[in-house]
């Protein structure tokens, strides 16, 4: 009966342990993703930005293009 209890601790010690794990690896899973979208998100920001610089350029060359054509 000893034995038993003894085998049942010994298992709630690795299943413990096995949760401290878990427990730190979602944590660091958590860190990770926070860190991506906010890294995406500065991405985003970026090509918004550029899209209208970009959108400014064209519309004033079209512009140029269409006082040239008259």
């Amino acid at each position: 009966m000893a034995n038993i209890k003894q085998q049942i601790f010994q298992e709630l010690d690795s299943l413990e342990a096995s949760v401290i794990h878990l427990r730190a690896d979602a944590t660091s899973a958590s860190k990770q993703t926070d860190l991506e979208v906010a890294i995406l998100t500065k991405q985003v920001k970026n090509l918004r930005e550029k899209n209208e610089k970009a959108k400014d350029l064209i519309e004033k060359s079209v512009s140029i293009l269409e006082k040239l054509k008259k």
